[in-house]
């Protein structure tokens, strides 16, 4: 199977710098979303530390998976979804490090979302409200929880739906990579499928445009750029097409934060 992917990154409407960062790695198949929290600096400092150390660690792993390993936990390097949680939690480890060593930069965090492919399966890791969706043949699901406070009282029946899409706290969140010296990541495992389209977002888009919008963008038929053997343009959007579309429908309803999106199409 074939996977196609593409990022992209905006600022959005009210905010003056961006704090997401993104990354994609085609060679290691690792794909990666950050959306940093935390001072003048530190949410940009945050989150580009964390793609780049979650990088940096499953490269080492790949290259030699004996790597000496920089913590007490038992970690079974021979399993990829571990070799995952261990990269997410030695950038924990690291941002933890720095905002103590700085006070410039003290109590920044960053959320991730993950999906790291590898022989034919998908690894979804995710710490924070960064969500992950999944779109196969028009059917759209959401694959990460929130660790949010709104998400906690959302399914503990608290409030309502849509009183968790008004709600004055909904950016609140319970969990993330870098506050505390080591975290908690959520993972799940996935076969890959063709026509399995994945998403990996910030909640600069996911705020404000709700998954049904999502769902309309996100399954229209996928093609690449270029022309057809009649030199007519192509129909449909290329994983480009679909971010910019995802992007640019969130700056239409205000754009409040930044908005960040990677789409990973998969064919035959």
């Amino acid at each position: 199977m074939k996977v196609n992917a593409y990022g992209l990154s905006d600022v959005g409407k009210k905010r003056e710098k961006n704090e997401d960062s993104f990354l994609l790695n085609e060679e290691i198949g690792l794909y990666l979303v950050a959306d940093g929290m935390g001072g003048h600096l530190g949410g940009e400092y945050a989150s580009r530390l964390a793609v780049t150390t979650i990088e940096e660690v499953l490269k080492k792993l790949r290259e030699d998976p004996e790597s000496t390993l920089t913590t007490e936990d038992s970690v079974d390097t021979a399993d990829i979804g571990e070799r995952f949680k261990y990269a997410i939690s030695v950038a924990s480890a690291r941002i933890f490090e720095q905002a103590a060593r700085d006070p410039n930069l003290r109590g920044m965090g960053t959320t991730t979302v993950g999906l790291l492919i590898q022989d034919g399966k998908a690894y979804i890791a995710h710490v924070g409200d960064s969500r992950a969706y999944l779109c196969h043949r028009s059917e759209i699901r959401q694959l990460t929880m929130d660790h949010s406070l709104v998400n906690e009282q959302l399914q503990a029946g608290f409030i309502s739906v849509k009183d968790a899409r008004n709600h004055k706290f909904k950016n609140i969140i319970t969990r993330s990579v870098g506050f505390q010296e080591s975290v908690d990541t959520d993972l799940q495992v996935r076969d890959l499928e063709p026509e399995d389209r994945y998403l990996l977002c910030t909640d600069g888009l996911t705020n404000l445009v709700d998954d049904e919008e999502i769902k309309k963008i996100l399954s229209r038929r996928v093609i690449h750029l270029g022309k057809s053997s009649k030199g007519d343009p192509p129909k449909g959007d290329s994983p480009r097409g679909i971010c910019e579309k995802l992007i640019d429908a969130a700056n239409k309803k205000g754009g409040d934060d930044n908005i960040t999106a990677i789409v990973i199409t998969v064919e035959e």
